[in-house]
């Protein structure tokens, strides 16, 4: 199918998950004066932040540059995993045994606090726990996953199974793939009505936000601080940035800490029952051991594929790198080849230097971010975590609390050296290592 007939009618640049949770309008109000603590981004980490601040007793203003939920949290795949990137032997020379086995634990941790507060706060995001079939690209990275899942250190293990190549079938439509790993406690939901619930319940508890208003600065007043932003100046006794892949100009020394790195994904228009029972028969989330990750799903009522990947490194266009995410869903499924593309969109995740999360304070500024492509759970984890900390509460503290937050010379925010990066990894996706 050539491009010009790979849109279906009514096609649309903006995530499908909008379509269930179109992102709120809220009417031009003027900023409050002054906030306990000022919130800069309204995704899954502020939200959970403020949440948790505000229950706490803490008035909180949760200040957004575009629409309520326009970054990440509602452009995501759905996936959730225990999200760490360093396995335990890389973390266990950079910062020693007992810190490497705590941040570890932190990833299990997550998994375990978004289910459970799902539960609690009665979220309908359609969460379920599916299972993740993580796919071998060569047999080489099923020789090194076999590995790696088999001498699992006590007290990090995460259940898993292996499946060969002959029998992958079973979890997945297709023979691109050299067999994989099961893990059985990965889940999915819906991003954008999970944001929808997560600003509910901040809102319903009091908190405040502002939408369309850029921070342009953040000034430190005596014991408090003065929030510059494009409507009007707050100020707040607390400042937390939490602005992740959106991490602008206004939070210079957080902006130089974290990499955006854009993800895309398409939607298809609806399957065949019998064709979408046949690509994905269990219904799992469903990734790949590339560098340049692949990741794709059903639809949570299990009609479309969701495929995303990251196929530019730079491209804003969503009908740029619509057809690049086609290809390569066919080239797993040649049987979707003539399934045409309804919605097609792209966001920004922060990737950092040690491929960690951070938390903590700059210069009294709170800040938590770079979940590295994991941030469904993570985010919202350590958005809780961060929150508790500001209340000056205990069970705020974790694994990650005092590492040093990495940069480079000459980085300021905007990835250069990316072009680069993706092409070596192409050419290493390629070759049988």
């Amino acid at each position: 199918m050539d491009s010009s007939g790979l849109f279906a009618p009514g096609y649309k640049n903006e995530p499908y998950w909008w379509e269930a949770a179109p992102l709120p309008t809220l009417q031009p109000a003027a900023l409050p004066g002054r906030a306990e603590l000022v919130i800069v981004g309204s995704g899954y980490t502020g939200l959970s932040a403020g949440l948790v601040a505000q229950r706490g007793g803490r008035q909180t203003l949760v200040i957004e540059a575009e629409r309520l939920g326009h970054g990440c949290s509602t452009r995501n795949g759905g996936q959730v995993s225990t999200s760490i990137k360093p396995d335990y032997d890389s973390l266990k020379k950079r910062h020693g045994t007992d810190r490497a086995f705590g941040i570890r634990r932190e990833g299990l941790a997550a998994l375990a606090h978004i289910g459970a507060f799902i539960e609690a706060e009665k979220i309908d995001c359609d969460w379920q726990v599916t299972g993740r079939f993580h796919a071998a690209h060569n047999p080489r990275q099923y020789d090194a996953m076999a590995k790696a899942l088999g001498s699992q250190m006590q007290g990090l293990e995460v259940p898993c199974a292996m499946v060969s190549r002959a029998e992958q079938r079973r979890e997945i439509g297709s023979d691109f793939y050299h067999g994989g790993a099961v893990f059985p406690k990965h889940a999915a939901l819906h991003p954008g009505r999970y944001h929808a619930g997560l600003l509910q319940r901040y809102r319903e508890a009091g908190g405040q936000v502002a939408d369309r208003t850029r921070v342009q600065s953040i000034e430190r007043s005596g014991k408090s601080f003065r929030v510059h932003t494009s409507h009007g100046t707050v100020e707040a006794r607390d400042v937390l940035v939490a602005s992740n892949g959106y991490t602008g100009p206004g939070t210079p020394w957080q902006r130089r800490r974290v990499i955006p790195i854009g993800s895309y994904i398409i939607a298809t228009e609806p399957l065949d029952p019998a064709l979408a029972k046949q690509v994905s028969p269990r219904n799992r989330v469903l990734s790949d051991s590339r560098k340049l990750i692949f990741y794709y799903r059903l639809s949570p009522d299990g009609t479309r594929m969701l495929f995303g990947g990251r196929v530019a490194y730079a491209e804003n266009d969503p009908r740029v790198s619509a057809p690049r995410l086609h290809r390569e869903m066919v080239r797993i499924f040649p049987e979707l080849a003539p399934t045409r593309i309804t919605h097609s969109w792209v966001g920004f995740v922060a990737f950092t230097f040690d491929t960690l999360p951070h938390l903590g304070q700059q210069d009294g500024v709170w800040y938590c971010m770079g979940y590295c492509g994991s941030g469904v759970s993570l985010a919202s984890y350590f958005g809780t975590r961060i929150g508790q900390q500001i209340l000056g509460l205990a069970e705020g503290r974790t694994a990650l609390d005092g590492i040093d937050f990495p940069t480079r010379p000459l980085y300021t925010g905007t990835p250069w050296f990316l072009a680069p990066s993706i092409a070596w990894y192409k050419l290493r996706d390629r070759l049988p290592i």
